[in-house]
């Protein structure tokens, strides 16, 4: 693309182009708002060109997306809220067409479900899990609505040629031959306009701070939070060639694919220090991922219930996080989210986890990792003093002395007490069922799985036994083994 500089002139041909491309037909758009610079430098310009338009020629709606993955740092989660809020506000107010929308992920989709409820570990540069789970997946699904409410859209997203090459050569490779649109690289009937992407870094803050905000806000205050988070923006993420975070950029708090969280670092010394329990909960869960600690926090059973080994090696690959890790993961979680509401500026209901991640956390525990303690009750109300309003179960319920006795019962007779737990709680899930078939699977697939203790799995290894063996270059940390896993290592 012909880079213009961006003078009075170059100016006034971005607007026009906006709303030649706005006109041009009925199709909606969608623009992706970050609340980063250029997002706002987008979103802007977008409604700067709008408005000059004559009221009957702006009726097609202008839906204003904002992704909240539930773990945004909450200073951002603040500032997008409050903006989002003006936005609304203020296009009624100017009887322009923007819609806002702030899109999260389901709740057994979210990161602390995933992290503390199945025991995914900490993502990391090659097991990056969570960026299609909290940001693709929820755009996409409201992408998804509006194209089958008005059979096509247009995504307005603030993406710059200088910023991504590599979103450069896809927007250029899906370019519609004259025409300022681009197909979307994995949405059918979706397509992508860039107005800023020729622009430059200089010349989008040039424009934010020549121009004043027309839905209210002081884009100085933007500039401040840059400078107090020395950060980048972390862009709306609607397909995997959209930069995602993990850069030191505004984005999640939990965010391990850096070593150093230094946007959050800059925010403390900034004076945010209400933050720094926030940086503490992070730091541990980068602790959990050195190669030498791995084992004092993981299952070395994958989340298949097999065990693979790094080639030539007798080491195996880590698996979930254990149960009781997950437990202490979640007391600490709420322990953080307390200390972080006491010290919090006024008005600030910073909330870390949902009552509908901890049900689901309760739920997955319970139905999937034997936990007939009920452990999720227990620790909220040890942490917060309260409890929620917990669904009875109606089926038989196995209770935490009814694993104790069980476990005397089991290891009097040399048979895992896991195995049984799970075996146990197949037939109570079932309870009721007329047909029987997916149970007899399921007790099968349960038996195929490996239940020694690693003691015994390496000793028949070194005894010259097949095992899975994998090289660790091929296998992402925590990743499933997919179609190995019908190959049992250590089970005879």
């Amino acid at each position: 693309m012909v880079r213009e500089p961006l003078d009075r002139e170059g100016l006034e041909k971005r607007y026009q182009e906006i709303r030649q491309v706005y006109l041009a037909d009925s199709r909606p758009w969608v623009v992706g708002y970050s609340g980063g610079k250029d997002s706002t430098c987008t979103l802007q310009m977008v409604w700067t060109a709008l408005a000059a338009l004559p009221a009957e020629q702006r009726q097609k709606p202008v839906y204003v997306i904002s992704s909240d993955t539930l773990v945004e740092t909450p200073v951002i989660v603040r500032y997008i809220d409050v903006t989002l809020a003006r936005i609304s506000t203020a296009a009624i107010a100017q009887g322009l067409p923007f819609r806002t929308e702030k899109v999260t992920p389901n709740t057994d989709r979210s990161f602390w479900v995933n992290l503390i409820g199945r025991g995914y570990p900490a993502p990391s540069r090659r097991f990056r899990w969570c960026t299609e789970r909290l940001k693709i997946e929820p755009a996409n699904d409201f992408i998804k609505a509006r194209v089958a409410e008005f059979g096509e859209v247009i995504m307005v997203l603030g993406v710059r040629s200088a910023e991504s090459s590599t979103r450069a050569q896809v927007m250029s490779f899906h370019r519609i031959k004259g025409s300022p649109l681009s197909r979307h690289s994995s949405l059918l009937n979706a397509y992508v306009y860039g107005p800023i992407e020729a622009l430059s870094t200089d010349d989008v803050w040039t424009y934010l701070l020549q121009n004043q905000s027309p839905w209210g806000n002081d884009n100085r205050d933007l500039v401040a939070m840059y400078r107090n988070a020395q950060a980048g923006e972390c862009p709306l993420v609607v397909d995997k060639t959209t930069p995602s975070c993990g850069n030191s950029r505004f984005g999640c708090w939990v965010c391990t694919v850096v070593e150093r969280d230094r946007s959050m670092e800059a925010m403390i010394d900034s004076g945010e220090e209400w933050l720094e329990p926030l940086l503490e909960f992070r730091d541990l869960l980068s602790e959990t991922q050195m190669p030498e600690k791995k084992k004092l926090y993981r299952e070395f059973r994958r989340r298949s219930g097999h065990v693979a080994f790094i080639k030539g090696t007798d080491t195996p690959v880590p698996g979930p996080y254990t149960l009781e890790f997950c437990k202490f993961l979640l007391t600490k979680l709420l322990e953080t989210q307390i200390r972080v509401q006491r010290d919090a500026p006024p008005g600030d209901d910073t909330l870390l986890i949902h009552d509908a991640e901890l049900h689901e956390i309760r739920r997955i525990w319970r139905a999937e990792r034997g936990d007939w303690a009920d452990s999720v009750p227990l620790i909220v109300r040890g942490a917060l003093g309260r409890d929620l309003n917990w669904v009875m179960e109606d089926t038989v319920a196995f209770t935490a002395e009814d694993g104790r006795l069980l476990n005397e019962v089991c290891s009097g007779r040399a048979v895992p007490t896991e195995l049984v737990i799970r075996l146990l709680d197949v037939e109570r899930a079932a309870h009721g069922l007329k047909r029987r078939h997916a149970v007899h699977t399921r007790i099968e697939e349960l038996f195929r799985q490996e239940w020694r203790d690693l003691d015994a799995v390496l000793t028949e290894r070194l005894a010259g036994r097949a095992a899975i063996e994998v090289d660790a270059a091929d296998l992402e940390d925590g990743e499933d083994l997919g179609p190995l896993v019908e190959i049992r290592a250590g089970v005879t």
